[in-house]
């Protein structure tokens, strides 16, 4: 009977290489040590090893150096993205990769709505947190008003930027396809400021282009604008007035007053939208010359003097009703 002996070198060493791999292994695919999730940036350009480095800086992970070599040795070779991840607590080294290979980024949204003068677009940038950097107001009318998303870091800047390529691209676009024989506008640039006098007088979508065909028909004729919110820009900058506005204010020569001066005003009064841009170049084929409000957020159009003293007399009745006057 032959007695069991003690195990060979060649044994132990193939114990050893199964214990490290194990260890190896639980250390790749097994939970990691931080305690609560993370947000974590991937900058544009970014690289598997300075990825690593930052993760360790960031106490993600213990080691950059070691995750790198796992890496390269249990993962896969895609690429890193850029942008913001959210890594959830505990998360394998191997979920982490994952995540920054194949995960979907955060996405920080920061919104223009129609109509916003660029003066609060400059408040709104800048009362975003995430977003670092100084910023200067930008143009009137520069900025095309939708949602745009951003990067936690991104320079205020930068996104101030795409939103004003946006505009560009969109005035570009929809000046190239504008009605033949439409609205006696010169350039661009006339489209985008009458556009922003229609964004202000009407937050009635299907107003906006017969609202236009006012303004088009005025201009046509030589007639004034006589538009309110032009009294107003020079006044707030385009924020609410608060008030009445005053005969003085009516009379006074700024630039932009379209009832003391003919013509479209110098520069855009708000960042118009691109449905505002479409109606003042496709406006609808009518005979106003005229319009008031009528009480329900809308407009009632007249295509003679009396018939809007008419309208006039019936809108002053109801803000009487209503306290108003």
């Amino acid at each position: 009977m032959k007695l069991r002996g003690r195990p060979s070198g060649s044994a132990i060493a193939l114990l050893a290489v199964l214990i490290a791999m194990a260890w190896i292994a639980g250390s790749w695919w097994g939970p990691s040590g931080f305690d609560k999730d993370a947000d974590f940036v991937v900058p544009s350009g970014a690289t598997l090893g300075t990825v690593a480095q930052k993760l360790e800086k960031e106490h993600v992970i213990g080691s950059a150096s070691g995750f790198l070599w796992r890496a390269k040795v249990f993962g896969s070779h895609d690429p890193i993205k850029a942008g913001e991840f959210l890594l959830p607590k505990h998360s394998s080294k191997a979920a982490i990769l994952d995540i920054l290979q194949h995960g979907k980024p955060i996405r920080r949204l920061v919104t223009v709505p129609e109509g916003m003068p660029s003066i609060m677009v400059a408040e709104r940038l800048a009362a975003e947190p995430l977003l670092k950097g100084p910023l200067a107001t930008p143009a009137e009318g520069s900025v095309l008003p939708q949602t745009y998303d951003f990067e936690r870091g991104e320079t205020r800047a930068a996104v101030l930027a795409r939103m004003q390529a946006a505009m560009t691209k969109t005035v570009k676009t929809v000046w190239a396809r504008r009605q033949p024989g439409g609205c006696p506008l010169a350039t661009p640039e006339d489209a985008v400021t009458l556009a922003s006098i229609v964004e202000k007088e009407t937050a009635k979508p299907a107003e906006r282009p017969v609202v236009a065909s006012v303004y088009c028909n005025r201009l046509r004729i030589g007639m004034k604008l006589d538009a309110d919110p032009t009294v107003i820009y020079p006044i707030t900058q385009g924020k609410p007035l608060g008030r009445r506005i005053l005969q003085s204010e009516l009379h006074a020569v700024t630039g932009y007053n379209t009832y003391a001066e003919p013509g479209l005003p110098k520069g855009p009064i708000t960042n118009p939208s691109k449905a505002s841009l479409e109606a003042v170049l496709h406006p609808a084929q009518t005979d106003y010359l005229y319009f008031v409000a009528d009480g329900t957020g809308g407009h009632v159009f007249a295509k003679t003097l009396a018939e809007q003293d008419a309208n006039k007399a019936r809108w002053f009745a109801i803000r009487r009703a209503r306290g108003q006057m």
